[in-house]
């Protein structure tokens, strides 16, 4: 998650998408394949072995128009004031895929919350806060027996995650029922708030909002007259895919649109498709695991169009599996990029960069601390502090509206080069 200023289009290859202690660990292992969390690379410059970057062009609202970028500098600290004391299990889980096809998201978002709560624990020796993490794979199914495992343990007050779309759907009444606050740094299927639960709060904008920014971007600022638009059968994709279509309007060609499977890895028949509809680009709505190799075939199947992936692609992963044919796409996150001391602080502790996710996790996690740190050291107190909440993070403010989202939300553009 990097920061950036917008430089306009020049050519139309260029509007990729970039960026992209006291603490204890421990895993349930639960695997997950992916139903949409989000996902995207937000590193100051991600460097890949192929020398490649994701790299943050512009932050847009929902017009498509540069806004902005939050300053570091009024975020809140993790740290506080050193003086926070809790009881010695004081505990904040984690729940996402650290194992799977698409475990580098999950990875990113546990690393970003670990950062945070390293930082508040060497400040306050009084209050040690715990990182316990599950795993769901990010399958649905996996998801459900796991999340009561969260919730029957006592010890936890507050929960990052879940990290898909589709495991949150499957869980989400059970963490509502139980009253325990579940903060989101990846999932944004725009539904997920739609179902009466009580303690979901989304920490980035929803796929209805990317949707429409994205697309207005592509039209307006990219001039690109017709783009496919492929979308993988996962919750995130088909809602994210709808909501690009219609922002897309006449733009979206209905002729190459193409739908494929998760874990499908041979793309012949969409490429062939897409080759011959000869469009500007085309918008894949799914995740790295099938977005890199799909990138990789188009290029290699003469398709021209520029490559163009959501926050589950923004990851250096995309590139990692993409090779060459990473070069030029661009790549889109409600995610923020990461600033300098940030990804300085994460790579020193993590031994590896930030990716998608891993500044909003930081903030959120930085949220939960600070309500620990105030004495709501209970569920429903915990939960009361995250709903009434209103500060600056390192990514964006936080604010919530009733429903769990954000009262502001934008989107990043990035660009790998």
């Amino acid at each position: 998650m990097l920061s950036s200023t917008w430089r306009g289009r020049t050519t139309r290859g260029v509007l990729a998408i970039g960026a992209a202690a006291a603490l204890v660990l421990t895993g349930c292992s639960d695997k997950s394949t992916g139903d949409k969390g989000g996902a995207s690379s937000t590193g100051t410059g991600s460097t890949n072995s192929s020398g490649l970057t994701i790299t943050p062009v512009a932050q847009v609202d929902t017009s498509g128009k540069e806004v902005a970028k939050s300053d570091p500098a009024k975020a809140a600290d993790p740290a506080g004031d050193g003086k926070a004391t809790c009881a010695p299990d004081t505990t904040v889980a984690f729940a996402g895929a650290l194992t799977g096809p698409n475990a580098q998201l999950g990875i990113n978002i546990q690393l970003g919350a670990k950062l945070a709560l390293d930082q508040h624990n060497k400040a306050n020796p009084g209050c040690q806060i715990t990182l316990k993490s599950f795993d769901t794979e990010g399958d649905p199914q996996k998801a459900t027996s796991v999340i009561p495992q969260v919730v029957s343990d006592s010890k936890v007050i507050g929960l990052i995650g879940p990290a898909f779309s589709g495991e949150t759907k499957a869980t989400g009444k059970v963490l509502s029922d139980a009253g325990l606050v579940s903060v989101t740094a990846s999932a944004t299927n725009a539904t997920l708030t739609q179902n009466g639960w009580t303690s979901f709060f989304r920490g980035l904008a929803n796929d209805d909002v990317q949707g429409p920014s994205v697309a207005k971007y592509l039209v307006n600022s990219a001039g690109y007259k017709k783009v496919c638009v492929v979308e993988d059968n996962s919750d995130y994709g088909t809602g994210l895919a709808k909501s690009i279509k219609e922002g897309l309007g006449s733009a979206a060609d209905a002729s190459c649109a193409a739908s494929i499977k998760a874990g499908d890895k041979d793309f012949s028949a969409t490429v062939t498709k897409i080759k011959s509809a000869n469009a500007d680009a085309v918008f894949y709505a799914g995740y790295y695991a099938e977005g890199a190799p799909l990138a990789s075939q188009l290029k290699s199947g003469g398709v021209k169009s520029v490559f163009v992936g959501p926050d589950g692609v923004n990851d250096p992963q995309f590139i990692k599996q993409a090779g060459s044919a990473a070069k030029g796409a661009t790549l889109t996150c409600p995610c923020g990029p990461a600033p300098e001391k940030f990804a300085k602080d994460y790579l020193a502790l993590n031994g590896q960069p930030s990716g998608v996710y891993s500044v909003e996790a930081y903030d959120l996690a930085t949220i939960l601390a600070k309500g620990i740190d105030g004495g709501k050291v209970a569920r429903p107190a915990l939960l009361d502090f995250v709903r009434g909440y209103d500060g600056d993070g390192l990514a964006r403010h936080y604010k919530w509206s009733p429903n769990g989202e954000l009262t502001n939300a934008l989107i990043w553009i990035y660009t790998v080069k």
